[in-house]
C-alpha cells in the first residue's frame, strides 16, 4: 500500500456528530505535513451511536476509531498516520488486513448484503463502486442472460419486497413483464416517512450505485425504458449523492442508449417529494410524480397494468433494489442460504428510541427479536426494563417483552398483530406510557391522511379524540370498546394502506397493554408516570442521598433541600417534566 487511506464517516449521522470539522482537520494535517496519505469520505457503517467514525487503512490493516473529535483526530494523525502506532484507547474494533472476521459484537451478528459497501466506499466515486464488483451484475444480465433467465434468478432467490408488504419481488416483476406495452416505467420508492426509520436514507447516502444498478436490472427484466427515484426532499445529502451517481452512470455508459453496447436503453430521473407520508403508497406516489396531489387511486387496475401515466409500472423500495446486484452476482442459492424458507435473505433495521446502540443493522431473517435489541443493540440504557418495541412505523404495532423471542420474519411478525414494515424498530423502556404511544402514532397518521376516505379522515380523528380524553384523565367506561369498533370500521373501509393500518398501534397496545388503558380510565392513573394530568412527582426520603442532581436538573426550581439531606418537590410549582427522575442516581424520585 503506497498511501495510507483515512476514511471519514460522512453520512448525515456523522456530519451531525461533528464529522465535517474532523474531516477538515485531517485534510489540513495531510496538506501541512506532506504525508503519504489521502482523506476520503464514506457512508455510515451503521454504528450511528459512535459517530464520528474515522478509519485508517495502512499496510498493517484496517483500524476503526469511534467518537472522534478534533482533539482525537490530531492524535490519530500524529501517532498512527505519521508514527505508525494505532491509538489503542480510541479504537472501535480491529479488522484483519483482508477486512474479514470483524471482532466487534455489533457487526459479528450481522450479514451485510444491502449494506455491504456502506461505510466502506466513497459513495460519490463510481470507481470505488466498480472496484467492489459494481455493475458486474448489470453486465452479466445484459450480455449473458435473457430477461426470463434474470427474472428466474430473482424468483428463485425468494427476495420479497422490503417496503413493508413483503410481496415476492420476482412475481411482481413478472406481472409487469407480461403486460403488453411498448412503454413501461420503473419506480424506486425512497419516500421514507416512518418516525424512527432511516434505512433508505443511509443506503442512498452510503451506496447509491447499488440501488441504481438494481433498478437497471429490473428495467431490463420488465422491459422498461424510463425510471424514477422518488425521494423525500428532507434527505438533501441522499438526493445530492443520487444526482452524482446518476450522472456518473450516464458518463460511463450504464444509463442511456445502447447500454454496455447492447440494444437496452434506460434512463433514470429523480423526483423530490414534499414530505407527504401518504405518498409512500404507490398510487399516491405515482400521482405526485405526474404533478398531481398525492392521493391514492382505486385498484384494480394494479400498477403492473396501469401505473404511472396509465402505463405498466413496477415499484419497489430502496432496499429491495439494493439486494438485486448481489443476488445476480452470487446466485439465488447463496441468497437463500440466509433467512428462513418463506423469508429469505437479510433485512436492514434502524434501531431507535431507548436503546444503547442506536443505528443501522442488517441481520438474517428469522433472528429472534431479543438478539437484535439486546445482543446487537445493547439493550436499554441506564439498566431500565424493556417494555415494548414498535415495529412497522405508524402502520405497525407495539410488541411486549413476552414476545421478544419472536423470529424476525414476515409471517411471525404479522402473527403478532404488528408488521415488518420497511424496518424501523423504536424501542421503549419502563417509563413509556403505551396509551400515549398509541396517541402519538395515531396522531401522526391522522395528520398525514389525504382526506379522500371518510373513514380514514374522520374515523382516525374520532379515535384520536378518545385517546386524548383518556390521557387527560377524562376517560370513561366504553372508551375501549369504542376504539375497537372505530378501528374495525377504518381498517375495513379505507381505500389505501395508510387508513387500513392506521389503527394498528391502538389495537396492539390494547391487545398487550390493556391494563394501562384500564388504569387510565378506571383509576385515573398513568402507571408509567407520563400523562401529566394523572401524576405527581415525589422524592422518597429514605432513598434520597441529598446529592442535588435533581435540584440542578429541575427547570422550574421547585426542588429544595440541603446538600446531604433528603430533598422535596414543591408540587404547586412542579411542571412534571420528569428531569428529576431521569437524573436521580438512587431511584428516589417516583410518581403517583
Amino acid at each position: 500500500m503506497d498511501k495510507t487511506t483515512i476514511l471519514v464517516g460522512y453520512a448525515s449521522c456523522g456530519i451531525a456528530a461533528g464529522a465535517r470539522e474532523v474531516r477538515a482537520l485531517l485534510e489540513a494535517k495531510v496538506a501541512e505535513n506532506g504525508a503519504a496519505a489521502v482523506v476520503k469520505q464514506t457512508g455510515c457503517l451503521g454504528v450511528c451511536y459512535d459517530e464520528p467514525i474515522v478509519e485508517v487503512h495502512d499496510a498493517k490493516g484496517r483500524w476503526v476509531y469511534r467518537k472522534v473529535n478534533e482533539r482525537k483526530a490530531e492524535r490519530i494523525f500524529a501517532e498512527h498516520v505519521l508514527g505508525g502506532r494505532p491509538v489503542e484507547g480510541f479504537l472501535f474494533h480491529e479488522l484483519s488486513a483482508s477486512g474479514r472476521e470483524p471482532s466487534h459484537y455489533v457487526l459479528k451478528r450481522q450479514e451485510r448484503i444491502a449494506l455491504a459497501n456502506s461505510g466502506v466506499i466513497d459513495p460519490e466515486c463510481i470507481d470505488d463502486y466498480l472496484a467492489k464488483d459494481g455493475y458486474q451484475a448489470l453486465r452479466k444480465v445484459l450480455t449473458t442472460m435473457t430477461r426470463d433467465e434474470a427474472l428466474q434468478v430473482v424468483i428463485d432467490s425468494g427476495l420479497r419486497g422490503r417496503g413493508g408488504a413483503g410481496f415476492p419481488t420476482g412475481q411482481k416483476w413478472s406481472f409487469c413483464k407480461k403486460t403488453p406495452g411498448t412503454e413501461k416505467y420503473l419506480v424506486c420508492n425512497a419516500d421514507e416517512g416512518d418516525p424512527g426509520a432511516f434505512m433508505d436514507r443511509n443506503l442512498l447516502e452510503g451506496d447509491p450505485h447499488a440501488v441504481l444498478e438494481g433498478m437497471a436490472i429490473a428495467a431490463y427484466v420488465i422491459g422498461a425504458s424510463h425510471g424514477y427515484v422518488y425521494a423525500r426532499a428532507e434527505y438533501p445529502l441522499a438526493i445530492r449523492r443520487l444526482r452524482i451517481a446518476i450522472d456518473q452512470m450516464r458518463q460511463r455508459g450504464f444509463l442511456g442508449e445502447k447500454i454496455l453496447g447492447t440494444d437496452f436503453a434506460f434512463d433514470i430521473k429523480l423526483k423530490e417529494g414534499a414530505g407527504a407520508f401518504v405518498c409512500g403508497e404507490e398510487t399516491a406516489l405515482f400521482a405526485s410524480i405526474e404533478g398531481e396531489r398525492g392521493m391514492p387511486r382505486i385498484r384494480p387496475p394494479f400498477p403492473a397494468e396501469a401505473g404511472l401515466w396509465g402505463k405498466p409500472t413496477n415499484n419497489n423500495n430502496v432496499e429491495t433494489y439494493a439486494n438485486v446486484p448481489w443476488i445476480i452476482r452470487h446466485g439465488a442459492a447463496a441468497y437463500r442460504a440466509f433467512g428462513t424458507e418463506k423469508s429469505a435473505g437479510t433485512k436492514v433495521f434502524s434501531l431507535a428510541g431507548k436503546i444503547e446502540r442506536g443505528g443501522l443493522v442488517e441481520v438474517p431473517m428469522g433472528i429472534p427479536l431479543r438478539d437484535v435489541i439486546f445482543d446487537i443493540g445493547g439493550g436499554i440504557p441506564k439498566k431500565k426494563a424493556f417494555k415494548a418495541v414498535q415495529m412497522g412505523g405508524p402502520s405497525g404495532g407495539c410488541l411486549p417483552a413476552s414476545l421478544l423471542d419472536t423470529p424476525v420474519d414476515y409471517e411471525s411478525i404479522t402473527a403478532t398483530g404488528a408488521i415488518m414494515g420497511s424496518g424501523g424498530m423504536v424501542v421503549m423502556d419502563e417509563h413509556t406510557c403505551m396509551v400515549e404511544v398509541a396517541r402519538f402514532f395515531l396522531g401522526f397518521t391522522q395528520r398525514e391522511s389525504c382526506g379522500k376516505c371518510t373513514f380514514c379522515r374522520l374515523g382516525t380523528l374520532r379515535m384520536l379524540e378518545v385517546l386524548d380524553r383518556i390521557c387527560e384523565g377524562e376517560g370513561r367506561q366504553g372508551d375501549i370498546e369504542e376504539l375497537q369498533e372505530l378501528a374495525s370500521q377504518i381498517k375495513g373501509a379505507s381505500l389505501c394502506g395508510l387508513g387500513q393500518t392506521a389503527p394498528n398501534p391502538v389495537l396492539t397496545t390494547l391487545k398487550y397493554f390493556r391494563e394501562e388503558y384500564e388504569a387510565h380510565i378506571r383509576d385515573k392513573r398513568c402507571p408509567a408516570g407520563v400523562c401529566k394530568p394523572l401524576i405527581t412527582f415525589h422524592i422518597k426520603a429514605d432513598d434520597c442521598s441529598g446529592c442535588g442532581a435533581c435540584k440542578k436538573a429541575c427547570p422550574s426550581d421547585c426542588i429544595t433541600g440541603a446538600k446531604g439531606e433528603p430533598h422535596e418537590i414543591a408540587l404547586d410549582d412542579c411542571i412534571k417534566c420528569g428531569s428529576c427522575r431521569d437524573v436521580c442516581p438512587t431511584g428516589a424520585v417516583y410518581t403517583r
